[in-house]
């Protein structure tokens, strides 16, 4: 076997509206028109060509999982969601590239990750 690729990744929510909410219009993603009628609620996003599916389901423990999300610029995109009023932790050097990371409103860890930094 050999992927082509992540088709999408679903994440456990308490709210979907919230949750679609927070992920529209504070972290950018675009709310998407075709998902299915599964007998739950939820929504599908697209984030740069990727998706990601919000499921209003129990969540699990936290034990590390964590979206990802590419960013240009992380310390920009910190600054920025700060002055949202958003809590995101200091971005750090993880190899050659930088992280930070953030929750969702259900406390789901976000990360925000810039690739290929100088300096890091």
């Amino acid at each position: 076997m050999k992927p082509l690729g992540v088709d999408h990744v679903a994440i456990n929510v308490d709210d979907v509206a919230e949750s679609v909410a927070f992920f529209t219009e504070v972290l950018g993603l675009t709310l998407r028109n075709d998902r299915p009628d599964l007998g739950i609620d939820g929504a599908w996003l697209d984030a740069g060509g990727q998706q990601v599916h919000l499921l209003e389901a129990p969540l699990p423990p936290n034990l590390g999982q964590h979206l990802s999300l590419l960013v240009s610029d992380v310390d920009d995109v910190v600054a920025e969601l700060r002055g949202r009023g958003v809590t995101v932790s200091e971005a750090m050097g993880v190899g050659h590239d930088r992280q930070a990371f953030l929750v969702d409103p259900s406390g789901n860890a976000v990360e925000l990750h810039q690739r290929g930094c100088s300096g890091a």
